[in-house]
């Protein structure tokens, strides 16, 4: 787990794995969708300007999104919700975002917008394979405990340690995966001010050290879920782009009208297919609370996806094909 690359001298400022992936995710995501809309738009500038307005627009949703999921840690300090170089990003509400943006963008200067919906998500899904790679780094978005063996295990002090520490009762959990004695607990300072939790490692004695370190009191491991995430958004994008082949062949043949034949449709199909995989991908983590009838918030947006999806591809079904523009 590495949750912070480096520092940069003099300031103080740390750069962040899971801002930096999320960087990395859009840049790939740009130049995929760049090379994949040559015979659609008149000008490669088109894709550039959408991309850094969505660029914009998903850092201020996926911030937004973090401060309604954990609206708790910032009551009472209300300016803290600008300081996102501490972290506090979700990926899924800078995803909605963007693709909010580029529509409106699409709309706005009159181009083809269900052709540039199609590639964008080829691209969207590309980027969450190496946006969830900065999860991983970052060490959120954990999975439950397992015994297989490719689980991993993170270390004292993640997200993943604090969970398996104490009990949750959002997800039904009263009792902690693990029974930390009261002595690794006690008042500790952090940005000058005093708190009483969980002690930092370098308080610990050599040990407690041992214990959390290869000891009885080390994190469990658990399910690399965000590497499941990371290698689904690979393989859905690899299929949507085989869909947009396809598509690309029969567009303009008798076979334009069958499914997938016209424009948006593959865009419609992608909700669907991350809805399901999110779906079943959250039954693993261990991290969102259950919300309604035991299932967790991003499961219920995976049923809302998946519906949105199915109504998106019968409207593009019955919709006249655009022309490139």
């Amino acid at each position: 787990m590495h949750p912070e690359l480096f520092e940069i001298p003099f300031i103080h400022l740390t750069v962040k794995s899971y801002g930096t992936m999320m960087v990395v995710a859009f840049l790939v995501a740009i130049y995929l969708i760049r090379r994949l809309s040559r015979n659609i738009t008149p000008d490669p500038q088109y894709i550039t300007n959408a991309a850094l307005y969505s660029l914009i627009a998903g850092v201020i949703g996926a911030r937004l999104f973090y401060i309604v999921h954990h609206f708790d840690q910032f009551q009472g300090r209300l300016l803290s919700v600008f300081a996102i170089w501490k972290g506090g990003l979700e990926l899924l509400g800078g995803v909605i975002s963007a693709i909010a943006v580029i529509g409106f963008y699409c709309w706005y200067h009159k181009l083809a917008v269900r052709r540039y919906l199609d590639i964008l998500a080829i691209g969207l899904m590309l980027a969450l394979a190496f946006g969830r790679i900065g999860c991983f780094l970052n060490g959120c978005c954990f999975g439950k405990p397992t015994n297989l063996p490719w689980a991993v295990r993170f270390p004292y002090g993640s997200h993943s340690y604090y969970s398996q520490i104490s009990p949750d009762l959002d997800r039904n959990r009263p009792e902690p995966y693990l029974s930390l004695p009261e002595e690794f607990f006690g008042d500790y300072y952090q940005n000058g001010k005093m708190f009483y939790g969980l002690k930092p490692y370098e308080d610990l004695t050599p040990e407690q050290k041992y214990m959390v370190d290869k000891g009885p009191y080390r994190c469990l491991p658990v399910h690399p879920t965000q590497l499941y995430s990371s290698v689904n958004g690979a393989v859905l994008a690899l299929i949507l782009y085989l869909f947009w082949r396809k598509a690309q062949k029969t567009s303009n043949s008798k076979n334009a009208n069958k499914m997938f034949g016209k424009p948006g449709q593959i865009f419609g199909l992608m909700f669907i297919l991350y809805g399901i995989t999110r779906f079943f991908i959250e039954f693993l983590r261990d991290d969102n609370p259950f919300e309604v009838d035991g299932i967790t918030i991003s499961q219920n947006i995976g049923i809302a996806l998946i519906m949105l999806g199915v109504v998106l591809m019968v409207i593009f079904q019955r919709m006249r094909t655009q022309q490139p523009k």
